[in-house]
């Protein structure tokens, strides 16, 4: 029977949660800029700071929950796959799902018209509606499959991957010193 010492080390652990909260605290942070000079300029700049805040400590909280989730899936991968696999792959299905997710919130924030020749691809289907999620659920499948694919079958490209993750991670701890900024921050405010 496997255990959950046969999925995941505590350093795997801790390398999956960096990976969780990465796009997570880079996107409430592009948010936070995003939407500081019109606080600032409502109110002033302490309760813009105030409102990043918010937002960190909600990112936080938010990595907490989709690390947890994240993690259980990666009890649903075969037990076969060794952990470096194991977390590489968790870690490209957390960025890619991330980068979806803040490319439609971008879509909608920035309010970007879709592409006139896209509307008339999908017009000439007949059916745009099942064309466009057909054409979506495409992009989707691919972004995924072939990162994993790639993983699963190229030593070279796992490696990539993980020095990626490595990297990245260092800029991850320095997010948390913004969080642990935000939470004596949000202390202070609520003194």
């Amino acid at each position: 029977m496997a255990t959950y010492k046969n999925f995941y080390t505590r350093q795997g652990l801790w390398t999956l949660f960096l990976m969780c909260a990465l796009p997570l605290h880079i996107w409430t942070i592009i948010l936070g800029f995003r939407d500081f000079d019109w606080i600032a300029a409502r109110t002033n700049s302490w309760d813009a700071v105030g409102v990043v805040s918010y937002g960190l400590l909600f990112a936080l909280f938010e990595s907490v929950v989709v690390f947890g989730a994240i993690a259980l899936v990666g009890f649903l991968l075969p037990a076969k796959w060794d952990e470096k696999r194991r977390v590489a792959i968790l870690s490209l299905l957390m960025i890619v799902l991330s980068l979806w997710s803040m490319f439609n919130q971008a879509y909608f924030l920035n309010e970007w018209v879709t592409p006139e020749w896209l509307a008339n691809l999908v017009m000439a289907t007949g059916r745009p509606l099942v064309a466009l999620y057909a054409l979506a659920f495409g992009f989707d499948l691919a972004s995924v499959a072939l990162p994993v694919y790639f993983t699963l079958r190229s030593d070279k490209f796992l490696n990539g991957v993980q020095e990626g993750i490595e990297r990245l991670s260092l800029l991850m701890l320095l997010y948390f010193v913004f969080d642990a900024a935000a939470i004596i921050n949000i202390i202070l405010r609520n003194l």
